[in-house]
């Protein structure tokens, strides 16, 4: 009985709550003061512990019910979930998402190995000479009769329900390339030699394709020159993402392993968002202007502003500032 006199002299705060729960109901919570959360958050705890002592001493279902009801309620009302902040999306898209990706270590690292390789890679392939017979080392003469047989014929376009079928193949496939990059990062070695092998393949491509005794790197670079900034910096990122993760569990500054990785990929969200949507962008440009009939001057123009874009996003906006 003592208990059940303590519930029903606690029947006021019940019904401060219910009228809490109704005044919040239609307010917005920026719209709340502080001491009126604070006086909520404490009646709510206080009811959860009336219904605990309602269900342990059996009193009558009506008020266990009422307080299941009440409790329910209030804790809505506390956790709802918050409105569209235009102001956070803001600062965290423009400021805190960019800044991030440029001073972040791992993926500086990775963009000296991936660029250094490539370009090196590409005037290798480029120049016989200097190593006789490098581009066939490095793609090998399958690679390099498939690239001639690719682009023997001009971009004349394709039918658009094939560019949808090769935009959905090109998301696939790039994707599986940059996920292979983050995988192995998480092994560091594994994921340095997967983005440097990337790195030398296409640069021997490129560099192979780019000689002018090969008729066929005209349309080669007709194909390529569109999507390639957003796919090539996609590359990086991914890397740079699994090497932030592979160095986490290693150098894990006084934290678990696991907690050190958990706290970490956090971090790398943001970086393998922007890769993410990089291949996206990428994929689409590849499926439907890539091979389109449009002319060279507006594929060239894609890329001029597509690099623009990353190097005013990543660059300009991630310089550190005051």
């Amino acid at each position: 009985m003592k208990v059940a006199e303590l519930l029903e002299k606690r029947r006021q705060n019940w019904q401060e709550l219910e009228t809490f729960c109704e005044s919040f109901k239609s307010r917005r919570k920026a719209g709340i003061s502080p001491q009126d959360h604070a006086r909520f958050a404490a009646l709510y705890r206080a009811a959860c512990a009336d219904l605990a002592l309602a269900d342990s001493y059996q009193l009558p279902p009506n008020t266990v019910q009422y307080l299941h009801r009440l409790v329910g309620r209030a804790h809505n009302q506390l956790y709802r979930s918050k409105r569209f902040d235009v102001g956070a999306w803001y600062q965290m898209l423009l400021h805190d998402v960019p800044q991030t990706i440029f001073n972040d270590r791992c993926v500086q690292v990775m963009s000296c190995v991936f660029w250094g390789l490539f370009f090196i890679s590409a005037w290798l392939a480029y120049s016989p000479d200097t190593w006789p017979g490098y581009a066939e080392q490095m793609i090998g003469d399958t690679g390099i009769e498939t690239l001639e047989t690719n682009f023997t014929n001009e971009m004349n376009g394709r039918d658009p329900a094939q560019d949808i079928i090769m935009a959905s193949f090109y998301i696939r496939h790039n994707t599986t390339i940059g996920l292979q990059c983050f995988a192995g990062g998480l092994l560091v070695i594994p994921g340095m030699f997967i983005t440097g092998q990337n790195a030398v393949s296409l640069g021997a491509s490129f560099g192979y394709m780019f000689r002018p005794d090969v008729p066929q790197g005209k349309n080669f670079i007709e194909f390529v020159t569109a999507h390639g900034p957003f796919e090539l910096t996609a590359i990086v990122l991914s890397a740079g993402a699994g090497l932030r993760l592979g160095t986490s569990w290693i150098f894990t500054k006084n934290w678990a392993r696991l907690a050190s990785l958990e706290k970490t990929a956090k971090q790398t969200m943001p970086v393998m968002a922007a890769a993410m949507l990089c291949f996206f962008f990428a994929a689409l440009i590849e499926g439907f202007i890539s091979p389109s009939a449009l002319p060279y001057i507006f594929k060239a123009s894609v890329a001029v502003i597509s690099s623009g874009a990353l190097m005013f996003y990543f660059v300009v906006l991630g310089f550190p500032r005051e």
